[in-house]
């Protein structure tokens, strides 16, 4: 298990601060959301966290792809094949803008009926599908999005995603706003105005990709300058990575959305504290994917460019430049409870609820941080199969401990935060072993 090291701390941080900050800002999207609907009701509260886990497993499908793109962009950008590179991201646009229009008719036609046979509470329900009805318009924008992404983060190139989520996150602020509680001339649409104005949020930042991109880049040195014809060869190499990834992820959200239904089964109070906690654990779940994306990132590179033995001491160096900056998050949630949740509603028994839950989160970050970072280091060898194999034994597990604890046991909504150490404990397990023992670097892609 080699040591060596081709990257020093800064210039890893360098790369993932920008991802980091990308990614908060994404994240903001649905905390701004959740502090707004906070203001309005326990119960649009509880169903934009069903409906927005629910839009997040059929977006992740999207950003499976976008990451097996991104794997292969990476990987010819260490071969210095630059103009290949504009192959990869225009094959991935086409698809997924057919993928877009795909699952907006699906969920138009179907979203109704699945929401109204999971839910138990007709008011939650309701409520849920209101958002989702207005929220799938958004898919159009958010996918072409994830391909912007794709590109400026396989290139190295991630300060371009800083400046692209401020302005995302501005507008859906503004458009929340306005539309939720109907300022300025508009009329009050609640929830359904929190989905109509995180959708017009997305429209604004891919605008933003285009012209930046346009300006910005050198189109021609990326094979950017000219719009090629369907390429099904280029197609097929993306779908081989990047198939087992997509499935992953919307096993692994549908998952997290089975989770969700599970506590609101325990009632609506449970329902409303979990998605201000699954809110609050976005920052620390941040910086951990901001540095396993980038450790993924790095790896696919470093493959690319025949230097596979610094794969190992870049993941150790992941792990601990990600504990050196949660640690001092974490301390801050449980020295600072009341007021981390007071930014998600201002009623007193609800803050006080969700403490508990809040703290058993924070205890699995022990254990989340290098699980992210080492299920990330597989997907960034090229080895998406076996990624997906691993979190499809993981979920296994995740799923029967939830029945068991939640649907069986019903037990207090702290209590079911431990799955996250489930799942953790035996995604670090598995993917361990699989690095250690795999034989993962003669992976071509």
């Amino acid at each position: 298990m080699s040591n060596c090291v081709k990257f020093t701390y800064k210039e890893i941080l360098t790369i993932a601060y920008p991802i980091l900050i990308s990614i908060l800002m994404e994240q903001l999207i649905g905390m701004t959301d959740t502090a707004f609907l906070g203001r309005v009701g326990e119960i649009e509260l509880g169903a934009s966290a069903l409906a927005g886990v629910y839009y997040l497993a059929l977006f992740m499908v999207a950003f499976g792809f976008s990451i097996g793109a991104q794997i292969i962009i990476g990987r010819r950008n260490g071969e210095k094949n630059y103009t290949r590179i504009g192959a990869v991201f225009y094959q991935g646009i086409y698809f997924l803008l057919a993928l877009a229009a795909i699952l907006f008719s699906l969920s138009w036609a179907f979203s109704d009926r699945i929401l109204g046979r999971l839910i138990e509470s007709p008011r939650i329900c309701e409520a849920a599908v209101s958002y989702m009805n207005w929220r799938v318009c958004g898919f159009f924008f958010s996918f072409v999005g994830v391909m912007f992404r794709a590109f400026f983060v396989g290139t190295t190139q991630t300060k371009t995603l800083t400046f692209n989520s401020i302005v995302m996150v501005l507008s859906n602020v503004v458009f929340n706003y306005i539309l939720i509680f109907g300022k300025w001339g508009f009329p009050a649409l609640g929830i359904a105005g929190a989905a109509i104005g995180s959708s017009l949020a997305e429209l604004v930042s891919i605008l933003f990709f285009v012209i930046y991109t346009l300006r910005k880049v050198d189109l021609r040195k990326y094979g950017l300058n000219r719009l090629p014809k369907v390429e099904f060869r280029t197609l097929r190499k993306i779908l081989n990575i990047s198939v087992w990834v997509m499935i992953q992820n919307f096993v692994s959200m549908s998952t997290w959305f089975l989770f969700f239904i599970a506590v609101e089964h325990l009632g609506e109070r449970p329902l409303a504290i979990t998605n201000i906690i699954r809110n609050v654990s976005s920052f620390p779940f941040m910086i951990s994917i901001a540095f396993s994306s980038t450790c993924s990132t790095l790896i696919s590179n470093l493959i690319g460019a025949g230097e596979s033995r610094f794969v190992w001491g870049t993941i150790k160096q992941s792990i601990r430049i990600t504990y050196y900056f949660m640690i001092p998050v974490l301390a801050f949630f449980v020295l600072c409870p009341t007021l981390i949740l007071r930014i998600y509603t201002d009623s007193a028994d609800l803050i006080m609820a969700s403490i508990p839950a809040l703290m058993v989160l924070c205890s699995a970050y022990i254990l989340t941080i290098p699980a992210n970072i080492f299920f990330q280091a597989v997907s960034g060898t090229g080895n998406t199969r076996t990624a997906l194999g691993l979190e499809t034994g993981v979920l296994a597990i995740y799923i029967c401990y939830v029945v068991y604890m939640i649907l069986y046991r019903r037990v207090d909504v702290a209590i079911c935060w431990t799955s996250e150490h489930v799942y953790s404990a035996c995604m670090l397990l598995f993917t361990y072993l699989y690095m250690k023992k795999g034989n993962w670097k003669k992976k071509q892609i």
